[in-house]
């Protein structure tokens, strides 16, 4: 009940930010939403990308040399944005420095983008990436979450997927060194493993790198017995 209290404030105070005039984060314009419509159309054009793995190929590549190689565990990827300007400088803000007021801006950017829509429509559920109990502390709230609400209110799963450890920090290592970091980081819930067969899902994050996060949380999924995940985050780094 007091979920629901909640959601429901947070979601008049989203509509009342939207009516608020504001500047532009990225180009300062006024009034504005967070990102005006000139920098979206600039800086958020939808780029030619793998469909396995989300990194830019070019056109008439569906599927990148990697992942015809070594598939990965999850049956697609969708990505809205590059990790850069100014992409980058806004997450800084949504993620590290306690604006989750950005988690609409970055879900509509999110739901722009080709082939999200069916995706969402066809997910029996929309699952965020999980953070540790220590970081979610620190933080104050998980980003992959926020986002998964408001992409997907109805089907958002806060619970299905754990953490069960903190890892150290991913930045800095290579793909087997982080794989081999969340090695046994994430579970399903055991009372909710045996609701999760066959299902398809869409699981949720704000940042691929290597794909070794989503890679260990899909292993998790697939052992308890989901039968399709399409891995959607906001951002792609360009290293594979």
């Amino acid at each position: 009940m007091l979920f629901t209290r909640l959601a429901g404030i947070s979601s008049r105070l989203d509509r009342l930010a939207d009516r608020v005039p504001s500047a532009c984060a990225v180009c300062h314009a006024w009034p504005s939403r967070r990102i005006c419509d000139a920098c979206v159309a600039r800086f958020a054009q939808p780029a030619m990308r793998c469909s396995r793995c989300a990194l830019r190929v070019t056109a008439g590549v569906e599927v990148c040399g990697a992942c015809l190689r070594a598939p990965p565990l999850h049956d697609a990827c969708l990505a809205a944005l590059d990790y850069a300007y100014p992409w980058a400088d806004a997450l800084a803000a949504f993620k590290f420095r306690g604006d989750p007021g950005w988690a609409r801006t970055m879900a509509s950017l999110m739901r722009s983008t080709p082939w999200v829509e069916p995706a969402l429509e066809a997910a029996h559920k929309v699952l965020p990436v999980p953070l540790s109990a220590e970081r979610l502390r620190a933080r104050g709230f998980n980003q992959a979450a926020l986002l998964a609400r408001k992409l997907a209110p109805q089907k958002a799963d806060m619970h299905s997927l754990l953490r069960l450890q903190s890892t150290e920090a991913q930045s800095g290592l290579a793909r087997a060194e982080r794989l081999r970091n969340l090695r046994g980081a994430f579970a399903v819930e055991p009372a909710r493993a045996g609701d999760l067969g066959g299902l398809r899902v869409v699981l949720v994050d704000d940042v691929m790198t290597t794909g070794a996060t989503l890679h260990a949380a899909t292993q998790a999924l697939r052992d308890a017995g989901v039968a399709h995940v399409t891995a959607l985050v906001l951002m792609r780094t360009g290293i594979d």
